[in-house]
């Protein structure tokens, strides 16, 4: 009797900022994926570019799930737990579409940094024409597919704007190694170099950063 192949975890509907952030990566790295979900990403890693992946997880369901599918997740707090890691102890630390969505968006940034050489950080841009069109039309917060939860549902407690991003990252000096801009269906946007134009085109922001080096004396 032939052998069954083993199943993919990873399915075809993958979310495409995934797709992209796992291009970013070199073979071979560390990787920690905060608020990672059922470990799609880790998945891809691992088996695509044998990456040594793992992640934390806030919720036990998913954690659960990744866990019965033999990937290497733990439940976490991106607020809390990070400051339980070693300095330096993964190449890249990922954050997908949850910086807006934690509760101290400056210091998690800063522990990613920290337990990191590198942080990759995607998020929806609350800037999109769209989105602003919606508060002017109708005065109301907008709805789209990302955004959809109404305001006293949604876990989105400090949305942000790519200008809003870039700002910050010129404040906390960390060096912007690699941006992009890209609609919901994970198409770059033509805007590479024009921040202002991504601002306003760009459904989703997606970033690496690293720290910018100390000066000498």
């Amino acid at each position: 009797m032939s052998q069954q192949a083993p199943v993919r975890f990873v399915g075809k509907n993958m979310r495409v900022d995934l797709e992209l952030i796992a291009e970013m990566i070199p073979p071979g790295s560390r990787v920690l994926d905060i608020g990672c979900g059922d470990g799609a990403l880790i998945d891809l890693l691992a088996r695509t570019r044998r990456c040594d992946a793992r992640g934390i997880e806030i919720d036990m369901a998913e954690v659960t799930r990744a866990v019965a599918h033999g990937l290497p997740v733990m439940q976490g707090d991106a607020d809390a737990d990070l400051i339980h890691y070693p300095d330096a102890a993964f190449d890249y630390v990922v954050l997908s579409r949850t910086l807006q969505a934690v509760e101290q968006p400056r210091e998690v940034l800063r522990q990613m940094l920290r337990v990191g050489t590198r942080a990759i950080v995607s998020f929806p841009n609350f800037g999109h024409w769209s989105l602003r069109w919606q508060l002017f039309s109708t005065g109301r917060m907008p709805m789209t597919t990302t955004w959809n939860r109404m305001w006293y549902e949604t876990p989105n407690i400090h949305p942000c704007t790519i200008r809003d991003f870039f700002d910050l990252c010129a404040t906390e000096h960390y060096q912007v190694e690699q941006w992009l801009a890209a609609d919901e269906a994970g198409r770059r946007a033509p805007w590479r170099r024009f921040p202002l134009l991504a601002n306003l085109f760009g459904e989703q922001g997606l970033f690496v950063l690293r720290r910018e080096p100390a000066a000498e004396d």
